[in-house]
């Protein structure tokens, strides 16, 4: 069973995952004590529906070589869905998946274009 389906890259992730997406405080906010914004060190996976998290963090920590801290699991079923057209009454479903948002130890990354 492959566990891991595709790495998840939205723009969202991308916030979790870079510091410098995090924005930097002005003067004005450093001077009042604001704290500065912390990365986490976050990244998303499309994964196998039946998979727990346990077989999730083996899969990152073999396939990417990294240290898996924490492994937050999310289902997404599929939803019907229907609209009115000028043909008539359709109807569908979505896609169902299962996605994981997996936390790396400080000081590990995973480079998801190294390869291309």
């Amino acid at each position: 069973m492959n566990i891991i389906v595709k790495p998840l890259i939205s723009e969202k992730m991308t916030r979790l995952t870079e510091a410098a997406a995090a924005p930097k405080l002005n003067r004005i906010q450093r001077d009042k004590g604001k704290a500065e914004p912390v990365a986490h060190n976050r990244y998303g996976f499309v994964v196998d529906k039946r998979a727990n998290k346990i077989e999730i963090k083996k899969a990152v920590e073999t396939i990417y070589n990294v240290k898996v801290i924490d492994v937050n699991t999310m289902n997404y079923s599929g939803k019907s869905k229907s609209r009115y057209t000028k043909a008539g009454f359709l109807t569908g479903r979505t896609n169902a998946f299962k996605k994981a948002i997996v936390t790396l130890a400080e000081g590990e990354t995973i480079d998801f274009y190294g390869n291309i």
